[in-house]
């Protein structure tokens, strides 16, 4: 403890400690908040561990973590009279609904700040 402000330092956690914290945190169903409160660590602690396992899952900082998709369906967009849009389901369990003739850049922002979150 450092006597002039009274905090104590906390020891670094190892990677696997990171990890299990992360995965511990992806499978509680908890806000990040609750969770945080709960396990004692601060919000910016867990935030940066979260982005530090998305930028090592991704190949680093600079990938954008988007995927290729394939449609599927019978009938093309244009031909139906009832387009529903498009359902984005992300890795976090977060879920983004967007209607027909959507912008794909403003969904792409969207997607990375949620995500950075």
């Amino acid at each position: 403890m450092d006597e002039q402000t009274g905090v104590t330092a906390q020891p670094r956690r190892t990677r696997a400690e990171i990890e299990q914290i992360v995965t511990e945190f992806e499978g509680s169903g908890l806000g990040r908040a609750e969770f945080c409160r709960r396990h004692s660590i601060s919000l910016g602690t867990l935030n940066r561990y979260l982005k530090r396992m998305r930028e090592q899952s991704h190949g680093g900082p600079g990938q954008d973590g988007l995927v290729p998709v394939e449609l599927t369906g019978t009938e093309s967009a244009a031909d139906s009279d009832n387009v529903c849009g498009l359902v984005v389901v992300l890795s976090g369990g977060g879920r983004i609904e967007v209607g027909a003739g959507f912008h794909a850049a403003t969904l792409k922002r969207l997607i990375h700040l949620i995500e950075s979150m």
